[in-house]
């Protein structure tokens, strides 16, 4: 007997699994059928569960309504769910004359209350199959689920064995179910469809035709997209043994879905009209929330968790999800165990997602508030226990000044973007003022009880504690890109003791699944030759790093350096960016500094003006007020709009490309941005954070592109691997570090401990600090200041300050992540804070050399183009903070024509001094010719161009005896030639324009 590989098998076996957990098998037929194809509701079962569960109510609409009294219910519960919605229905049922109906019961958090145990064991789950839903055709549907006759998720399921899969299943959702048959409309009845086969699952809430989005509800497979193996199983199991199980679609029905509305905006900006889509959870967001509810609920408070889930993931929704359930959460007592979840995020869509989501989930207002004025508005969501507050890092710290006029209590805090947000005062100031430890808890708790300690060491080590690890706080940090830090501070300890994130949705799982594009895949580099000479007669001698450093620096603000790239960029945006996305791609422009932001927004607009462009335009963004040359500039005033209205003004047709320094460049999405041009330094995190405002996708767009005046392929392909599968971490920062540190300072003989003993009581003093405080401060401090500068060496100078702030970072950042706590290193740490604002600031040898090199030879040349691919190595593991002693190094010094002859050798080409002369005697041999210069001054530089290119090879040419080498260069290096026609063209028309 041969095995059977049907799809009827495959539907029999999850069927018989079903059953198996409780549902019933229920075959719609006959008088039912028809029944169902006019309402598309499986009356008889709900007639069941009304009966079985609100006799009461039932009665009365009988009395009202006679013998039509089904009917009317039938007909009322039509009308309702074509006005709400099923989801809304079912979550807070209809009233019909007077009568409340509910629809479903979802399980009771705690089991106390009997009654409501007893209506919830009440519903009614049932599994159909092949249904023959339509009155217009035969077509039928593998398997329904209802919930108390409601239908509540279909499926198409496909065996692969029988040469079909699950990309026929969503053909089939596609051309043979008609959105307009009752079964189908959006909303009013099944709430999901899945297709399925024995290795993938895909799901949609609203079908469409061939406009039906499906999104992958797969759970991964070792850091990639699908399933993994299961043991004598499919390996899609896992949607009718978890998911699809009473509990589970019960929840994901009261507390997952939800009904998200968006405004639909024309390129003004006007609201045209409104777009309402269905949102069931994805695989991972599902699981994440689910896993991290349990081990709350088996640890309790004060646990650290970090989620590395990619862009793609829907960070919004899954915190909006974990939000509500963190604010629902009971312990076995029935006890809240959080009185508040605060949400740190600078995500605009989060609030009012948030409130709009958890609204639909609980049907009240008030449990969501945004803190957007002052301390004032933060402490009173606090003290009034409002469930979810939702604030920037930025605003938390004006909390401290409140400290005492709340009660304080239990707090999950979740963090949206972990790197951006978990470190520093901030950071310790939040959790300083959450803390509810007493004290003594303290001491014992950080193995500090030392009798007979004075009352300035209590204050000190009430601080640590308070900016340590806290029992009444849970971190839940999100980030796509953590960093060494972050893995140590929220990550989960394994058997090793190494941090790991808790759980991981991979930046290859979002690239294979279709939610972000690979921005890796199509990218080119570009590598710019320039050769400098030196201006001035002398030869000084310049510390070598600081004087490399000035003439790149000088190379990258040349007007013809930015010039050329400029032309590059929007000649490249014009012939192929552009046409991306139906003619509506944009590009960024990624620039090495304020300054450069700005040249470039003057660069772009001499080279539009001149050509005559007028389907593009750009706008700069840079913070804060940039000098050049004597004139103040500022974004808005370039721009001539404000800061807070570039987002939108970009997002609209009238713009195009956006120029950046640093702003823009993490947490901008702007799905259009198709193209990117760097003319910065870009690596590790930064790279990948950058490069990654690209990666969004949208109607239309199915790739990205990058071009790189500055970086190579290999590098951007080492900063982008630890994040494409899993990251993690070597080792863990030692605390006793601290204690190296702590000697080479005192070695030092700046301080002595007296002094840090004075400045500490000053600090914790119980008296009010007063301005004469300052002055006694100021006091103490003075004497190391005054060591500082009279004692030590240039090189121990440096050596100290290092030392100080390798220390104050290190003691910052391991009172975060561990239990650690020493009275004496504390103090020491308040010390140098005050005494660091004091030293004299070092500075080194300045370097200013603008006028003293010039730029002669100048060309960009493309070195790479292709794929950056990522090898699918699992979890890479990133080193941990260096923590060691810090110190200046003197440079050595070196000659100016030195280090130009050094740079020319790494960056030049192949010019020599005698090329110098000839390209001279070129220029000089065209702007004495007479005929070319009354065309010069007769024309526009355009129109000129034509016979300044068709002269300028009897130039070369005539003077090919005086540099033969030169000119054959010329003759057979088309490169050469017109880098060096061009090179001169601007001159020439300006030398014969001035005669």
């Amino acid at each position: 007997m041969t095995i059977d590989y049907s799809e009827k098998g495959f539907e029999e076996n999850i069927e018989s699994c079903l059953i198996n957990s409780g549902y019933v098998e229920r075959k719609i037929s006959g008088q039912n059928l028809e029944v169902f194809r006019k309402h598309a509701i499986d009356i008889e079962v709900f007639f069941q569960f009304l009966e079985a569960t609100q006799p009461k109510s039932l009665e009365r609409l009988q009395k009202a309504y006679k013998e039509q009294y089904k009917a009317k219910i039938v007909d009322r519960l039509h009308r309702e769910l074509d006005k709400r919605g099923m989801i809304d229905c079912l979550r807070h049922g209809i009233k019909d004359y007077g009568v409340t109906l509910k629809l479903a019961y979802n399980k009771p958090v705690s089991s106390m209350n009997q009654m409501l145990q007893d209506l919830y064991e009440k519903n009614i789950f049932t599994v159909s199959r092949q249904v023959y839903y339509s009155k217009n055709n035969q077509n039928s549907l593998d398997m329904m689920l209802s919930l108390n006759g409601l239908p509540i998720v279909i499926m198409e399921l496909k065996n692969q064995l029988t040469g079909q899969n699950v990309e026929h299943s969503m053909k089939q959702f596609e051309d043979d179910r008609d959105p307009n048959e009752i079964l189908f409309q959006f909303k009013k009845r099944a709430i999901v469809y899945f297709a399925v086969d024995t290795d993938d699952v895909f799901m949609t809430t609203r079908l469409n035709k061939d406009k039906t989005y499906f999104l992958p509800f797969n759970r991964g497979n070792n850091g990639g997209k699908g399933n993994p193996i299961v043991y004598g199983n499919y390996r899609t199991c896992y949607l009718w043994e978890d998911i699809l199980q009473k509990d589970s679609i019960l929840d994901i029905l009261f507390r997952f879905v939800f009904v998200k509305q968006e405004d639909i905006l024309d390129s003004t900006g006007e609201i045209i009209d409104k777009k309402e889509t269905v949102i069931f959870p994805r695989y991972h967001q599902l699981d994440v929330v689910r896993k991290v509810e349990v081990d709350v609920k088996d640890k309790g408070v004060g646990i650290n968790y970090l989620i590395q889930h990619s862009a793609g993931s829907g960070k919004t929704n899954s915190i909006s999800w974990l939000s509500h359930r963190l604010a629902k959460l009971h312990n076995e007592n029935d006890e809240a165990i959080f009185n508040s979840v605060i949400v740190i995020t600078d995500r605009r869509v989060l609030d009012q997602q948030l409130q709009e989501a958890v609204y639909q989930l609980e049907h009240k207002a008030g449990m969501v508030e945004k803190i957007d004025k002052d301390s004032n508005q933060l402490a009173n969501a606090l003290t009034s226990g409002t469930r979810i507050v939702i604030t920037t890092l930025q605003k938390f710290p004006f909390i401290v000044e409140k400290v005492g006029e709340f009660s304080r209590g239990k707090y999950a805090i979740i963090i949206d973007e972990a790197h951006s947000s978990q470190g520093g005062k901030a950071s310790t100031a939040m959790t300083s003022l959450l803390s509810d430890k007493t004290l003594e808890e303290a001491l014992e708790a950080d193995r500090i009880a030392e009798e007979n300690m004075e009352d300035i060491e209590e204050k000190i080590a009430e601080t640590i504690v308070k900016s340590g690890k806290q029992d009444n706080i849970s971190f839940f940090a999100f980030t796509a890109t953590p960093k060494a830090k972050t893995i140590e501070k929220f990550g989960t300890l394994d058997g090793d003791g190494k941090p790991h994130a808790f759980h991981v949705y991979s930046m290859r799982q979002a690239i294979e699944e279709g939610f972000i594009l690979d921005v890796l895949k199509y990218y080119t580099t570009y590598k710019t030759y320039y050769k400098v000479a030196k201006n001035i007669e002398d030869d000084p001698e310049l510390p070598s790093g600081k004087a490399t450093k000035q003439i790149a620096k000088y190379v990258s603000l040349h007007p013809h350096n930015i010039a050329q790239k400029t032309e590059i960029i929007i000649e490249h945006y014009r012939q192929v960016a552009r046409h991306k996305i139906g003619g509506r791609a944009k590009a960024m422009v990624v620039t090495g500094s304020r300054l450069h932001a700005v040249r470039y927004k003057q660069a772009f607009d001499k080279y539009i003006e001149a050509k005559g462009y007028e389907d593009l335009k750009c706008i700069v963004a840079f913070s804060g007020t940039v000098e050049d040359k004597g004139v103040s500039f500022t974004e808005p005033e370039m721009n001539q709009f404000g800061e807070k209205e570039l987002p939108d003004k970009f997002a609209s047709d009238e713009y195009q490309v956006l120029l950046v320094a640093e702003k823009y460049q993490t947490g901008f999405d702007q799905p259009l941005l198709h193209t990117m041009y760097v003319d910065k330094p870009l690596s590790g995190i930064k790279a990948v954070q950058t490069l990654s405002r690209l990666n969004r996708t949208c109607k239309g767009k199915n790739d990205t592109f990058v071009l790189d005046f500055v970086n190579d392929a290999e590098d951007i392909q080492k900063s982008f691997q630890p994040y494409y599968e899993v990251t993690g971490l070597e080792s863990t920062t030692d605390p006793n570090l601290l204690y190296d540190l702590q000697q080479e300072l005192d070695a030092c003989q700046v301080y002595t401990e007296e002094e840090i003993e004075e400045v500490c009581k000053l600090e914790f003093s119980d008296k009010k600090k007063t301005v004469k405080t300052q002055e006694k401060l100021n006091a103490v401090i003075d004497k190391a200041v005054e060591r500082f500068k009279r004692d030590l060496t240039k090189e121990q100078k440096d050596d100290f300050k290092g030392a100080s702030s390798k220390f104050i970072r290190t003691y910052s950042f391991i009172l975060q992540i561990s239990p650690f706590a020493d009275v004496d290193l504390h103090k020491l740490f308040v010390y140098l804070n005050y005494l660091m604002k004091k030293l004299p600031r070092g500075g080194g040898d300045s370097v200013y050399i603008a006028d003293d090199v010039a730029l002669q030879f100048y060309r960009n040349e493309k070195v790479f183009e292709g794929s950056i691919s990522l090898s699918q190595d699992g979890e890479v593991e990133l080193k941990p903070p260096s923590h060691g002693k810090g110190r200046t190094i003197e440079e050595e010094k070196e000659r100016l024509s030195s280090i130009i002859d050094r740079l020319n050798d790494k960056f030049g080409t192949e010019f020599t001094e005698t090329d110098k002369l000839s390209r001279d005697q070129i220029k000089e041999d065209i702007v004495r010719n007479e005929d070319l210069a009354q065309k010069a001054r007769n024309n526009s530089k355009e129109n000129f161009k034509f016979s300044y290119e068709k002269a300028f090879m009897d130039f070369v040419i005539s003077r090919m005896s005086q540099n033969e080498q030169f000119f054959m260069k010329m003759l057979e290096n088309s490169d050469f030639r017109s880098f060096i026609m061009e090179d001169m063209f601007e001159e020439v028309y300006s030398e014969l324009n001035a005669h």
